[in-house]
């Protein structure tokens, strides 16, 4: 695993371009995973799966089985319990654990943290998710970027109907968007912004729009209620 501790890397990769994903293109994915859980009173990235896999090793896997390279995992002050949970789940891959200093700064700044680690490879575009969203499959990541690679529309996202869920997929073309949008507002300036040019995919994954926050939305999930 290769693990930056404190924003600064201990191990960076190069600058080296992964291979084209299946689909072609060079796609990343970013989980966010810095936020300190205060609703659910302990680290999501943590919490098990029904099958008893935490969240973020979930994710991890199902950006990774897509085809998705490298794998960008943003913490915050449980940097340490979220890598060592990593390293112990066997994953098929070497996700890349970066640490947030200050994700008081709000959401975007994790963004920005994970935006420059998956940069760090020359991609051509980066999948975006909340490891509060750990149910989505592997087959909706997979759809996404098929419809981006066909479109290479600036931002591709799934969909049920009129609801919109994760992870979201932006082309490089958006990224200096990203890197100078509001704080305060976060990817969604983005996403007003460039409304005309999304791709919604539509899905049949409940998965994409479980966010789970609070104990209760997790016993709904922990009895099987959305896998």
């Amino acid at each position: 695993m290769v693990r930056y501790d404190g924003g600064v890397p201990s191990s960076r990769p190069g600058r080296s371009r992964p291979e084209p994903t299946r689909h072609g293109g060079r796609v990343a994915a970013i989980i966010l995973a810095a936020g300190d859980s205060t609703r659910m009173g302990r680290p999501k990235a943590l919490l098990a799966d029904p099958d008893g896999r935490p969240f973020v090793a979930r994710l991890v896997r199902a950006l990774a089985g897509a085809g998705c390279h490298p794998v960008v995992v943003v913490t915050g002050r449980d940097h340490d319990a979220i890598a060592a949970a990593l390293g112990d789940d066997r994953l098929p891959v070497d996700p890349v654990v970066v640490n947030n200093p200050a994700p008081a700064r709000g959401q975007l700044s994790s963004l920005w943290v994970g935006l420059d680690a998956a940069d760090a490879a020359v991609v051509d575009a980066v999948l975006v998710t909340l490891v509060d969203v750990p149910l989505v499959r592997e087959s909706t990541v997979r759809r996404v970027v098929e419809a981006w690679s066909r479109s290479r529309a600036p931002i591709v996202r799934p969909a049920i109907g009129d609801r919109h869920g994760h992870p979201v997929l932006f082309d490089r073309a958006v990224f200096g968007e990203l890197r100078a949008a509001p704080p305060a507002e976060g990817a969604k300036a983005v996403i007003r912004a460039d409304a005309g040019r999304i791709v919604d995919v539509p899905v049949d994954d409940e998965g994409c729009l479980v966010d789970v926050d609070t104990p209760e939305e997790y016993e709904a999930i922990r009895r099987g209620r959305v896998r």
